[in-house]
């Protein structure tokens, strides 16, 4: 998992735009549902993020455009998941987690753009608080509860949060 300074934005939570500026793009053909068009166009999109080693694909749209949103999307959710910025309990949640933070409850769609950079700011601070979750969500002023929600947003947050903590002999979360 690699790791970056505190003062930098996480990737997760950069612009579709200029995220998509700094990666690397492969085109490609993929089989499937979609007809001639499918097999004899590159529709497939392929990003990988040279800087974090992180990469995301998409394929299941007839439209180039729409695989690319869709593998932006995916790259996010990947870095929030494979990329730690070293976090402080001193630092304020940031101000899209406060717009998406209110009274202790999160609201976000896990399919909303930002969703990935909630998920990421959520990781590091648990990671910053020794994984433990509760002493996270009192410093992101959210409740335990909200947090275990928005991990399970993603699957495969939860199972990295379950597994970290299990190698620490910390209860695993449900």
């Amino acid at each position: 998992m690699s790791e970056t300074p505190p003062d930098a934005a996480h990737p997760a939570a950069l612009p579709p735009d200029i995220l998509h500026a700094r990666c690397q793009e492969t085109r490609t053909r993929r089989s499937g549902p979609g007809g001639q068009h499918r097999n004899k166009v590159e529709t497939a999109v392929v990003l990988f993020d040279p800087q974090t080693e992180i990469s995301a694909e998409a394929s299941e749209r007839r439209s180039q455009a729409d695989n690319r949103r869709m593998a932006i999307f995916r790259l996010r959710l990947n870095l929030a998941l494979g990329y730690r910025r070293e976090s402080s309990p001193l630092d304020a949640p940031s101000e899209v987690w406060n717009a998406r933070c209110r009274h202790g409850r999160i609201s976000i769609n896990p399919s909303h753009d930002d969703f990935p950079s909630l998920l990421a700011e959520a990781l590091d601070r648990i990671v910053a608080c020794g994984w433990d979750v509760s002493a996270a969500a009192e410093q992101l002023h959210a409740t335990t509860s909200q947090i275990i929600r928005l991990l399970k947003h993603e699957p495969r947050a939860m199972t990295l949060v379950n597994r970290e903590r299990q190698l620490r002999d910390l209860r695993p979360y449900k």
